[in-house]
């Protein structure tokens, strides 16, 4: 059974940072995707960034160049770092691992940009 624990969330100024963790229990492989997603009031979930092994990684153009997608495959766990947060990044925050077609969420972090 595989669980995914998000941190990190809460409110912070627009131009301010903040670090998403997700930390994977179960039978987790190096090989499996790892990535965040968000989801902002009446809005579809989008991605926000993923990886796959340690070279390849995919953001989205709203986040590239001010986020920051890490992992630490000894102890299973995924980071987030986001600056130059903006209002628009406000959303509830959510950690995914995908294999093959098989995937797995998160419960979710709350993630406010606002003065």
């Amino acid at each position: 059974q595989i669980q995914l624990v998000e941190s990190g969330g809460g409110l912070v100024q627009p131009g301010g940072s903040l670090r998403l963790s997700c930390a994977a229990s179960g039978s987790i492989s190096s090989s499996d995707t790892m990535g965040w997603y968000r989801q902002a009031p009446g809005k579809q979930r989008e991605l926000v960034a993923e990886m796959q092994r340690a070279v390849r990684t995919n953001y989205a153009d709203s986040v590239n160049g001010r986020f920051t997608i890490s992992r630490n495959y000894a102890e299973n766990t995924v980071y987030l770092q986001m600056n130059g947060l903006k209002p628009e990044d406000t959303a509830v925050y959510y950690c995914l691992l995908r294999r093959g077609l098989q995937v797995y969420w998160g419960q979710g972090t709350q993630v406010t940009v606002s003065s």
